[in-house]
Formats: structure tokens, sequence, C-alpha cells
């Protein structure tokens, strides 16, 4: 599988803190891949990295072939680099529609085709009916899934899924894995941080453990879920030895 995005030995230091330690992954076209770990283990620094928030202390970041270590994430988007934030970062006291169009703008500089790209996602994402209500008046798991149509209105070759699922219903999380699989399946890569194994593991087709900013371990999901390493990682030594 041809890797759409690679990291090669990256580095990401704040004063004497070390986020990331030498992490080289990559992300093969047309995959959905987990990227997994405890709280603080370096996931969001690695996700800020990809998509340009910042630029690594040391190593590449390399995506369709091209080193854009340097580039800034406004550069990175125009490339195919689309992402969801963490903390929702929706334009409260816009619409939805208007919302998504600004994603759209990206590639379409003429406002009536940025709006007819706009409504062509709102319906990818089922948020149609809800257009022309204000981003205020969206329930929580709406929220989540108009950050994800803002997204994919820059038209993105990988798509960063910051923590989409968490905080959900179980009934909202299950719609939510249902649009990540619509979105690969429209040809668009997925790379996703979840904390929730019991969700994101059915979904993935590899998933990447980072434990104190290092690669810890990656694989299928079922033999990363049983490996004594992750075991210990999340649920301490004492569970890993009867792993």
């Amino acid at each position: 599988m041809t890797a759409l995005l690679e990291t090669r030995g990256v580095w990401q230091r704040f004063g004497g803190l070390v986020a990331n330690s030498d992490v080289s992954i990559s992300v093969g076209r047309g995959e959905i891949v987990g990227l997994i770990g405890p709280n603080g283990a370096g996931k969001s620094t690695l996700f800020n990295l990809i998509a340009g928030v910042l630029p690594p202390t040391q190593g590449s970041i390399w995506f369709d072939g091209e080193d854009v270590t340097k580039l800034p994430a406004a550069e990175r988007c125009q490339r195919g680099v689309g992402r969801t934030f963490q903390v929702v970062k929706s334009f409260e006291t816009m619409t939805v529609i208007d919302n998504v169009i600004v994603g759209a703008l990206v590639r379409n500089t003429v406002m009536r085709e940025a709006r007819r790209k706009a409504h062509q996602v709102l319906e990818f994402t089922g948020l149609a009916a809800r257009a022309d209500v204000l981003a205020s008046d969206l329930v929580p798991a709406e929220k989540r899934r108009l950050e994800v149509a803002r997204a994919l209105a820059t038209e993105p070759k990988l798509l960063l899924l910051d923590e989409v699922l968490t905080g959900l219903t179980p009934t909202e999380a299950q719609t939510g894995v249902a649009l990540v699989r619509k979105v690969r399946d429209a040809g668009i890569t997925v790379l996703m941080v979840e904390h929730v194994m019991e969700i994101v593991m059915p979904l993935v087709d590899r998933a990447i453990v980072l434990d104190l900013g290092k690669v810890l371990v990656e694989g299928k999901p079922a033999d990363v879920v049983r490996d004594p390493k992750v075991i210990s990682a999340y649920l301490g030594d004492r569970h890993a030895v009867g792993a």
C-alpha cells in the first residue's frame, strides 16, 4: 500500500519536556488508522505536527510524496490535509451552512460554488436539515459532525479526526462510526485519535499506540489489544502479567 502520510524520526520538545520522541509512522492511502494511547502520550502534539500547527523540533513529515515539514497549516490544507479539533471550534454566531462554506472556500473562491459544495457536504454528513440553524443551537453530537463537515468541505485527501466520537452516547457513537466508514468509502484516508478503544478498534484497519511520546506498538487491532505492552500502558504492569 502506498503511503499517503509519513512521519520520519519526528521529535517535539517544549523546553525540557519531550512530547514526541523519534516517532516514525505511515498511513497508507485508503486506510482508517487509529492513533491511541493514555492521556499525555503525545497524540495531540503529533496531530498538530502533521497538520502544520507547529514545526517539529527534529525529523520530517511527508505528505503525498512531498516533504511538507516547513509548510504552515494553511498550505497543508491546500495540499489535502483536513482536520477536526478535540475542542469543537465552530463559529457559534454563524449558521451551519456558513460554517461549512468557510471550509469550502479553500478550493472554491466563487461563493456560489462554495455554497453548492457546502450543501453537498451537509447532505453527506446528515446535517442538511440543520443548514440554516445557528451553530450555537446544535447539540454536542451535531457539533462534532459539523466539525467533520467543515473539514470535508476542504476536499481533503487525508482527514485527521481528533476525538470525534468521544463524549457521545452509544447511539450517537455508532452514527459517528458509520460516518467515518462513509468518508473512507468516498476515497478519503482517515487518521483518528480516540480514547474509547471499544469503539475505535472495530473501526480501524490498523492501530498505532503512543506512550510517553514514543510508538509503543502498531498493527492489526486484534493483535494490539492483546499486546502486554499496551495492556501495561493502559492498566498497569499487574494486568500485563496475566495477559
